[in-house]
This record gives structure tokens, sequence and C-alpha cells, in this order.
């Protein structure tokens, strides 16, 4: 099936009678339900003979027909070849029907006609047969009696009217397979062509059914009046060509017996009618006179074997196809175990790596542990640090710490200072300051005294704790003596190199001495970064 939402037909047989066919409709994916059945002429009845007939009747009652077709075959003339006859020991081979070119299907209520024209495909094409409907079918409502009159007795619909054009295409040179395309319009006998709308598809299945699938989007470019015309044409054109030309059966024409007589005269390839053959034929010999075939009855021609070489075909066939089949499903087990024994193999594969590898990692915690132990043994504990301490392998611990500062304090020794009341300053020693051109050369000379650098005026010399010598100055008056001294912040050498803080205390000393100037007081001072802060 297309599509279970589509209107489709499928074509079942019926299990009463083997020459009824039941249509079951289903539509949006709804339950199947009986609309249609399909009925062929019974062969065992006389009027049946040689004919193929069939219709299309209501499925609640079959005495209402929509549609119905009727087609006689013609029938090939006996060979004249004496050859052929002595083949067929002696006896005339019969003649066969002959499939005609056009099949007629007749609609009722209203009566019309619609011929279906089979067009062999040539080469690169496949076969098609065409039928055209009339975009109008249904006379306007009249109240008059002669309209109605009119009606009834109404020839059939002329060429004039404006008809639109299907055919039925084969979708494949061997394939069972049809579609309905709408081609165009034919007018007066004059078609227009136009590009192919698919209608309808039909599908032939396996079991004998068939399956005729109405393509609905494109129905309503369908310019056709009698829509439900449309679809018995459709259903009905189907299955006669499928019978007559697509997939024709033995016995299609009800062939029983003989053919029916031919008259007494045939016409020949120029379509003159000639005498009946005699007695004598060409057959070796100029003017050789052969008797007259034995007179033959319908009892005594043998049945044409065909049919039973056509059975056999089809029974070697079938064979095949079962026994295809079974290799088939035997071969799609064995791969299946074959799937099964490779998962099988590839879980034992994974569930072994997987054990390997756990036998590994249990190795080599195990070497761990007992190389941990052997350690512990070996050196002990004692070495471990565990307080707060700094590790061994710690990055603080391997840096070295700061050297003392030469003449000053520690780090810690202003804030240690800070906590604690402030004792009296001591007194600064004499040499704490640079005096002249002997104050340079290293921080030594910051604490020794000059010889010659006794202070002008004479004063009291004190001796400075550290073991200054004599010569040093007086007690200075300075605020600033308590942070520039030996244990301010600022009594180290480093800050004693500054001038800033020199000049200001030669500027509060008392008593007064020479001092040297360099001459270059106008300059601006960069005093020194201290390396406490």
């Amino acid at each position: 099936m297309l599509d279970e939402n589509l209107p489709t037909y499928h074509f079942k047989p019926s299990t009463d009678s083997p020459l009824h066919t039941i249509l079951y409709f289903t539509h949006n994916g709804s339950d199947s339900a009986a609309t249609y059945i399909l009925m062929r002429a019974d062969p065992a009845l006389p009027q049946a003979k040689n004919k193929y007939a069939v219709a299309l009747t209501e499925a609640s009652s079959q005495s209402i027909i929509y549609a119905e077709s009727l087609v006689e075959p013609s029938w090939t003339q006996p060979t004249l070849s004496q050859a052929e006859i002595r083949a067929n020991n002696g006896v005339p081979p019969p003649a066969t029907p002959v499939v005609p070119d056009t099949v007629t299907l007749d609609l009722y209520n209203p009566d019309s006609q619609v011929v279906i024209r089979s067009k062999p495909g040539s080469w690169g094409k496949s076969d098609s047969w065409e039928f055209e409907l009339p975009e109008q079918s249904f006379r306007a409502p009249s109240a008059s009696m002669l309209d109605r009159d009119a009606e009834a007795s109404a020839p059939p619909i002329a060429d004039v009217v404006p008809k639109v054009v299907f055919r039925w295409k084969k979708e494949s040179r061997l394939g069972k397979e049809m579609t309905c395309y709408m081609v165009g319009r034919s007018v007066d006998g004059r078609k227009s062509k136009e590009p192919d709308i698919t209608i309808a598809m039909f599908k032939e299945s396996r079991h004998g059914g068939s399956t005729v699938t109405i393509y609905e989007p494109n129905l309503r470019r369908v310019d056709v009046q009698d829509r439900k015309g449309l679809d018995i044409v459709l259903l009905l054109g189907a299955e006669v060509v499928r019978d007559v030309w697509l997939n024709p059966k033995p016995g299609l024409f009800n062939t029983g017996a003989s053919p029916p007589p031919t008259a007494g005269r045939r016409k020949d390839s120029r379509g003159q009618s000639s005498s009946p053959v005699g007695g004598v034929t060409m057959s070796g010999a100029i003017g050789a006179a052969v008797p007259p075939p034995p007179p033959t009855t319908a009892s005594a021609v043998p049945p044409p074997r065909k049919d039973q070489h056509e059975i056999d075909a089809e029974t070697r066939r079938l064979q095949a196809m079962v026994a295809e089949e079974e290799r088939q499903a035997r071969e799609r087990e064995r791969q299946a175990r074959e799937r099964e024994r490779q998962d099988a193999e590839e879980a034992r594969r994974i569930k072994a790596m997987l054990d390997q590898e756990e036998n590994e990692r249990r190795r080599k915690q195990a070497e761990v542990e007992a190389e941990t132990e052997r350690l512990r043994r070996q050196y002990g504990v004692q070495g471990q640090a565990y307080g707060g301490g700094p590790s061994p392998m710690s990055p603080e611990g391997n840096v070295p710490g700061l050297p003392p500062r030469p003449g000053g304090a520690g780090r810690g020794t202003y804030f240690a200072t800070n906590n604690l009341p402030h004792p009296s300053p001591p007194p600064r020693p004499v040499s704490a300051g640079p005096s002249g051109a002997q104050m340079s050369g290293g921080s030594q000379g910051w604490w020794k005294p000059s010889n010659g650098g006794s202070s002008g005026g004479g004063g009291h010399q004190h001796s400075a704790s550290g073991g200054a010598g004599a010569g040093g100055k007086k007690p200075s008056s300075n605020p600033l003596s308590g942070l520039l001294g030996s244990g301010g912040v600022y009594g180290n050498p480093a800050a004693s190199v500054s001038n800033f803080f020199q000049r200001h205390r030669d500027q509060h000393a008392e008593g007064s001495r020479p001092r040297e100037v360099d001459g270059d007081d106008g300059r601006k001072l960069t005093k020194k970064r201290s390396t406490h802060f």
C-alpha cells in the first residue's frame, strides 16, 4: 500500500465463488469495507464461449450493474504449409485467438461508452493504454417531458464535447505495475498535450490479488463532472487491462472446444475475398495432387499442449522459488548463529582483558605497599613532619633566611620596641654622621671618628655604647634623635647616608663648627628608599 490515508481498493477473490472478486475500500486508515463485486462470465454457459466478459456490480445487490465489458477476439486462419501439417501429425493446427487493440467499457446511468486503446511500446518506452472521459456527462435538469424523452433517446456523447485524456502506463518492461496519468484534453478529435499528472496506481500481488490506489491530492485538477464514473472506469479498466494485455491467462476467452466457424470465403492480405482452399496443394512436386486431409470433429482435436507446458514451467518456477526461499532462510539462520558465536567470543575476550587489567593493578598495588613497608622499616617515621611546620619538600622550606643587618636591629625590632614602654634614647655617638670627605669608603666609616674631626668649641665628650671613641659631640636636642639613634628605626647605615637627616641634625646641634659646603645645596636632594619598607 502506498499510503493508508489515500483511497485504496483491494481486489480479493471471493471464498464463495471463484468467478467473483470482492473490492474492499479503505480511506484514512479505516477498516476495509466491501464496496463492489467484480463478476466474470461462467465458462460453462454457451453464451460465454470464445468471449471475455466482466462486470462491476454493487456489493450489497448484484443486480445493480455499474459497468461491464465484453471482448471478442479475432482468430488466426489455418496454415497452408504442409510441413506444419506433417509436424502436427497430419492435423491442421487449431486457430488461436488474437487479442484486439481496443476494448469498450459500457457505463450505465447515464449510459456512455469508454474505449481503451492499446499502444505498444517501442525501444525505451513501455506499453500504454489510453482512454477518454467527457468533462460534462449530465444534462441540465428540466421539467419538460420533451427534454426527458430527448434525454432517454439521446445518442452517445459527440466528439465535439471536450474530453480529458487518461493513460495507463506500464512502469517497467518486466514488472506488473501500472500508473494512470492525466495527459491532456481532446476537443473535436484534436488532442492537446499537457504535463503528466498522477491519478491512480495499480499493483498486482503474488497471491492473485491486486490493489488500486487513487491519488486524491491530484483529483482537484481533474475537470470531470462524473467523479463516480471516473472511479468505476479506473477500477474496471485496470482489471480489464491486466487480464487482456498486461498478464493474460491461458483460458481468457473460454476456448473450450473449437473456434467459431469461419465464412466460406476468406480475405487475403489485400482485403479481397478468395475461394476456399481445394484439395490440390503445392508441397514439393509441381502439380502433385495431395489427398485432402480427413474431416475432423471437435472431439477428435487433441487439446493444445501449450497449457501443459505452461503449467509445467510454472510448477518448476514455483519449485525453484520455494527452494531459493528455503536456501535464503538457511543462510540467514547460519549468519545469525555466526553473529551469536562472534558476540560470545568478543564478550569472553573483553572479560579476560578486564580480569588481566584488574590482576595487574592488584599486583602493582601490592608492590607499592611492600616497598612502602620496607622503607618504613628501614628509615622509620622520626623524620616525617606531621606538625604544622613547613615540609622539607615545600618551596618555603628551601628558601634561606635573610642575613642580619650590620649595625642594626632585626626585622621585628621596631614592632617589638613599640609594644614596650619607650626608654630614654641613648646618647648619640660622636661619629654618627658623615663629616667631610673621610666618611667615604664603606659602612664602617660611619661609626669611626676621624683623627681631626673633633667638634669645634671643645665641648664635653661622651662615650657611646658600642665602643665609640672620644671626640664625639654633645647630646643633641634634636627631636628626631630618638628615631635616628642606634635603637631607632632610622638608626642604621642605610638611613644615615641621607644628607637630608644629616643637614637637619647639623642645623639643630649645639655649638658651631666649620661646615664644609660642597656647592650643590641648590640641587634637589633625592631620598634613598629605606630597605625596611
